[in-house]
């Protein structure tokens, strides 16, 4: 059997198909962070598979999320759905229930958070419930494994009985003769297309057009449905949309009466309002924000992540140090030695030595997201991102993006508009992924020793800045138009979960090691090769006779107006597409540097302001091979991909051309 799990953004969904499943799926404080459907077997019961589906508030196809949910309901038709509904904000949960009801798929109702509700005075009828909505209701409480297994045995009842709701009509007056003369105008139709006959009616009176287009009605038809409308608008003096919602939220509201005592106001709303009226205050908010985010930096990069960073380089040199005298004493072949040493541990190692920088940046990014500040953040940004052309919801993914560009991507899908998904995934590369830290970290460390945590930061900021500016240009040009509302649920403030951290700081951690002993652990050998060999395969005992210097020399020339023309710069830069920690380890192994050298070795290359340059070239130029294939899929335009690599490489030279040339008149 297969389960559909669905509910709003935010109630609890992904905790509660954990403790199903026996995952570990990223849980956070914050709307939107399942963007696609994940699945997994129900503990003990491999025949049995949960799908957890993106958080939404309807089935209206507005939002990729939406869609993604309704097209795997109508099309995949589980074997019933889990609908979880955060009991504390049951009235505004409760409207995507009744429109999962119309599907008439078994389903069963998981009131969650039920804690919270008794602990502030709060309480629910469930069996009134029950039989007003016509479905099982289970009351639980997701994060303390409460109700879960009452739950469980509830859906599996439910499914093998082929249990469908027992209600489904929940209109009066005007709009129930619009919908029930639309049913029977539809119903040959519906069953053919294998879409429910009361979900297709409702759909239709609010006008969705794929619902339109995939019952193929004939035009007679058309006009008798708009007739049917138009009548239920002039009776009613509304439009037909806001009246399919008002008759949705009359029921709701007249069943709670009934129903629901709803619970006083918790000791978490009270501390989350005191904590606002600082965080999101008009004139505080913003400096408030860039105070808590220079001091991650700090932390960072002054006084946890690089001092621990350092000790692992020792570590890494002194491994490296028993093998290259392990090697030795064996009389390995020298060539073979070389690719151990100079290649692997030198490649590899250079880039390994950084870990502990990225996960102190993102523990600390994790508290501020699972705490709800972040939420915050995206409400606080919506009005300066509007003159640019986006919403708030743009900074989720934008968000996402200092983590990695991949997932950010993706994330646009959680955008209501095509222009405004566009627009965002334009944006998103400019925001500085965790793979560039590498490089921040060791340019800032050898070159800027005193302001790191300040120069690390006006990366950041520079990579923003730009973006903007792009996309206000983008915003006058290609993707004219307004942004669609925006519309978040500001969660309260709550104490980061040890697990939820501990999970993201795993994911990273691995996602890290695993690019580092694959994508740069073979590009590391490539370089390894081409600089060890010339054009007749010979070896070279000067790396400057080997073919990889005649293809790099080839190339520098470009890079000379922005201040490093040396052949092993821009080599390193190339190898940047494939991932951007390959840099490093690119550059450890031309320089025959170990990672407590190479940034001793880089000052012989670069001056000051070139170094400045090329961390900006660095944050700006093309995004790696994995984010442009994911921006080829979600904009599913060859062209629009190609100018994204172009616009960021091409702006990436300027900007840095521009700051080394102006730098070096003013230093002269």
């Amino acid at each position: 059997m297969i389960f559909a799990l669905a509910g709003n953004q935010n109630s609890g969904k992904t905790t509660l198909f954990n403790q199903l499943t026996g995952s570990n799926q990223r849980v956070g404080n914050f709307p939107g962070v399942t963007v696609e459907q994940k699945t997994g077997s129900l503990t003990n019961r491999s025949d049995i598979s949960i799908v957890d589906l993106p958080g939404i508030y309807s089935l209206s196809p507005y939002t990729s999320e939406e869609i993604v949910t309704r097209d795997y309901l109508l099309k995949q038709k589980p074997d019933g759905i889990i609908n979880i509904v955060d009991a504390t904000n049951i009235e505004r949960n409760l409207y995507l229930t009744l429109q999962l009801i119309e599907l008439q798929i078994p389903m069963v109702l998981a009131l969650n958070m039920m804690d919270e509700v008794q602990a502030n005075n709060g309480s629910i009828d469930i069996l009134y419930m029950r039989e007003i909505l016509g479905i099982p209701i289970v009351p639980i409480t997701a994060i303390k494994k409460q109700g879960i297994a009452e739950l469980v045995q509830s859906a599996i009842d439910t499914a093998q009985d082929r249990r469908k709701p027992e209600r489904v009509d929940f209109c009066t007056g005007a709009v129930h003769r619009a919908i029930h003369a639309v049913t029977h105008l539809i119903e040959d139709h519906a069953a053919r297309q294998g879409i429910p006959d009361r979900f297709a009616a409702s759909k239709l009176v609010e006008g969705d057009a794929p619902i339109l287009k995939a019952l193929r009605l004939t035009e007679n038809e058309t006009d008798m449905i708009e007739h049917a409308v138009k009548d239920m608008e002039d009776e009613l003096e509304s439009d037909r949309e806001a009246i399919l919602a008002d008759m949705r939220y009359q029921f709701i509201e007249d069943m709670c009466k009934k129903c629901v005592v709803k619970p006083k106001e918790s000791r978490e709303y009270r501390r989350s309002v005191r904590f606002d009226n600082l965080l999101t205050h008009k004139i505080l908010a913003i400096p408030a924000f860039l105070f808590i985010m220079l001091a991650v930096f700090w932390l960072t990069f002054n006084v946890i992540g690089t001092p621990l960073s350092r000790l692992l380089e020792s570590g890494i040199a002194g491994l490296s140090g028993i093998v290259d005298s392990a090697l030795s004493t064996y009389g390995l072949n020298h060539v073979v030695h070389s690719l151990v040493v100079d290649g692997i541990f030198a490649g590899v190692g250079a880039v390994l030595s950084f870990v502990p920088i990225i996960l102190t940046l993102f523990f600390f990014l994790s508290l501020l997201e699972d705490s709800g500040y972040m939420a915050r953040v995206a409400f606080m940004m919506d009005k300066p991102l509007r003159k640019i052309g986006l919403s708030g919801r743009s900074f989720v993914p934008m968000l996402v993006g200092f983590g990695c560009t991949v997932p950010a991507i993706m994330a646009t899908r959680t955008l209501a508009s095509e222009r405004d998904k566009k627009m965002t995934i334009f944006l998103t590369p400019f925001m500085s992924c965790s793979a560039k830290i590498p490089i921040y970290a060791l340019f800032t460390a050898a070159f800027f020793p005193r302001y790191q945590a300040l120069v690390m930061i006006s990366l950041y900021v520079i990579g923003i800045v730009l973006g903007i500016l792009s996309s206000f240009i983008m915003k006058k040009t290609v993707y004219k138009g307004a942004p669609v509302p925006f519309v978040m649920e500001m969660p309260n403030y709550r104490l980061p979960s040890l697990k939820s951290v501990s999970l993201l700081l795993w994911d990273r951690a691995k996602d890290f090691v695993q690019r580092v002993f694959t994508i740069v652990f073979l590009a590391t050998i490539v370089i390894w090769f081409l600089q060890s060999f010339d054009m007749r395969l010979n070896y070279v005992g000067n790396s400057a006779d080997s073919m990889l210097a005649a293809i790099g020399q080839a190339i520098s020339v470009i890079f000379a107006p922005i201040g490093f023309n040396d052949w092993r710069i821009s080599t390193g830069l190339i190898t940047g597409v494939m991932a951007k920690e390959s840099v490093i380890s690119t550059l450890s192994v031309l320089t025959g540097a170990s990672a407590t050298e190479l940034g001793e070795t880089l000052r012989t290359f670069f001056s000051p302001i070139a170094a400045f340059s090329f961390l900006i070239f660095t944050l700006l130029y093309t995004p790696c091979v994995a984010a442009i294939s994911t921006v080829r899929r979600e904009l599913g335009s060859l062209k629009g991909t190609f100018f994204v690599i172009v616009y960021q490489t091409g702006l990436a030279w300027i900007v840095a051309a521009a700051i080394y040339q102006i730098g070096r008149l003013l230093g002269q």
